[in-house]
């Protein structure tokens, strides 16, 4: 299953190669291809290959599923050197490293574009996943740039909406299944149970 993020968070179109992402199974867990043009700005000192939480003011995309009960969700951003996954149970006011989960993450720089490969352990989502929207982002300040798989229709954008929060009313149906086969059942979890 294949998406290209072709526009900005409002629905303007982008003005360069769309971040492509590919979901795919990977046995244990969802395999996430990304690509895309490599935007050389500033990046994060980390170590490559490992979890920072500082990765929202860099480039990258980031993927969000949410199960059937509202504000549950697995975030996963991916960036060109670094990554973070979370869990998130309610509204997240603060973000600490003791959250961020372990995964296998792969990246290459080559040029002016990057490729990076994940796996997503099946634990980690939220039971019964039906909804997902994808973001991408690059630049800094007042340069930032902000894009989404499935935008803000021009017609409800107001004043006050802010370019990289997660609207949940534009998110578009998602089942596992869809990739999995429809006889495929999510394992459970314990990061889930009673929680969602």
């Amino acid at each position: 299953m294949e998406f290209a993020i072709q526009h900005t968070w409002d629905s303007n179109p982008v003005d360069h190669e769309p971040i492509r992402l590919a979901y795919s199974d990977g046995r244990l867990g969802l395999k996430i291809e990304v690509s895309g043009p490599f935007f050389k700005g500033f990046h994060p000192p980390a170590e490559p290959g490992l979890p920072d939480l500082s990765l929202r003011i860099y480039e990258g995309m980031k993927a969000t599923q949410f199960g059937v009960t509202k504000n549950n969700y697995l975030e996963v951003v991916l960036c060109p050197r670094l990554f973070f996954v979370l869990i998130i149970h309610g509204f997240l006011i603060i973000i600490t490293p003791q959250q961020l989960l372990p995964i296998e993450f792969t990246t290459t720089i080559t040029g002016d574009t990057w490729q990076g490969q994940a796996l997503i352990p099946w634990t980690y989502f939220p039971p019964n996943v039906n909804k997902m929207n994808c973001y991408a982002s690059h630049g800094i300040r007042e340069n930032r740039t902000h894009e989404a798989l499935y935008p803000v229709p021009k017609e409800d954008l107001v004043e006050g909406l802010y370019p990289d929060a997660i609207y949940q009313e534009y998110f578009q149906n998602f089942r596992l299944q869809s990739i999995m086969g429809e006889d495929w059942v999510q394992p459970e979890s314990d990061r889930w149970r009673g929680k969602a």
